[in-house]
């Protein structure tokens, strides 16, 4: 089956996820095109229509797998091939977007979304799919803590917490998790900024912290959270996008009932005395969340649009 994957283009990157997620088709025996999109909002999205709609002609998908809403919109502003769209969140959770996501929810062949939480908003009548986008499951994310320190120069002797992005990221909130550290009066206590590492050093550093920290205004389905429950790592977070679901039953993983830096730091004490990696690993696997279980899903629902 061809697949034409289309997506923002503006970081020159697609984004690892989109990445991951096309690697796992490929394997299933997909062949992957790509088009990806340059410009801000609907006007700028408009300008690749007639690009876009020279790449369908030459590589002649039978489904066109479009990530987040506004490329859903400009997807389908062809109807010669079958449209799937995913909203990964902030396509759903801004109203503006969500104005534009509608109209693509209208339109396409099948829609998927990443969260309970989505799904909610969205409030689509038929032709959808809640499906969260899977992570990688690699030996690299089962290096004990101590050896992951070791790696990546850490001290042995300091507790660690990783922040679940960029600080100067206004979505992620760090003023409420520098708020929740300050309260731990632990001079051995640092707080990570996740900013400008490699894909293995992300790894690295979620086998190596002591407590994933995530205090977000919104999510839609973090796959930070997945990536860090598949290395083991302890989480404490605020109730955002799917984390309830996600943890729930993993030991050494904590979702907070209110946004309040008290009650967030007395679940970090909690998660810095458990000991050893949590099953968040095993977690994901029982929820489908490996990419070749999730690509098996997808290429059940290609199957569906095509023959429709």
């Amino acid at each position: 089956m061809k697949i034409l994957v289309v997506a923002s283009f503006n970081k020159g990157r697609f984004a690892p996820f989109i990445l991951e997620q096309v690697a796992a088709l490929k394997e299933k025996g997909c062949e992957i095109n790509f088009f990806g999109l340059h410009g801000k909002g609907i006007i700028g999205y408009l300008k690749n229509l007639s690009e876009l709609k020279n790449k369908i002609e030459e590589v002649r998908p039978d489904v066109i797998h479009a990530h987040y809403g506004l490329s859903g919109l400009l997807a389908n502003l062809q109807r010669r091939v079958p449209v799937v769209t995913t909203y990964h969140g902030s396509d759903i959770n801004d109203k503006k977007a969500l104005r534009f996501s509608k109209i693509a929810m209208r339109l396409s062949a099948w829609n998927i979304y990443v969260s309970n939480k989505t799904l909610e908003i969205a409030n689509p009548k038929n032709k959808y799919t809640l499906l969260p986008c899977g992570i990688d499951l690699t030996d690299l994310q089962l290096t004990e803590r101590r050896e992951a320190k070791r790696q990546i120069n850490l001290s042995e002797n300091k507790k660690y917490i990783l922040f679940a992005g960029a600080f100067d990221n206004a979505v992620k909130n760090a003023p409420l998790a520098k708020d929740v550290v300050s309260l731990i009066q632990d001079n051995n206590v640092d707080l990570l900024e996740l900013k400008g590492y490699s894909r293995e050093e992300v790894t690295l550093l979620m086998c190596a912290a002591d407590v994933f920290l995530m205090t977000s205004f919104s999510e839609g389905s973090p796959q930070v959270i997945k990536e860090a429950m598949a290395c083991g790592c302890p989480i404490v977070s605020v109730d955002v996008g799917d984390v309830q679901e996600r943890v729930e039953g993993v030991d050494g993983c904590y979702v907070a009932s209110t946004r309040e830096p008290q009650e967030l730091a007395v679940l970090l004490q909690k998660a810095f005395r458990f000991q050893g990696k949590t099953e968040g690993r095993k977690k994901m696997i029982t929820d489908g969340l490996d990419n070749r279980q999730v690509a098996d899903k997808l290429m059940s629902l290609y199957n569906i649009v095509v023959k429709s």
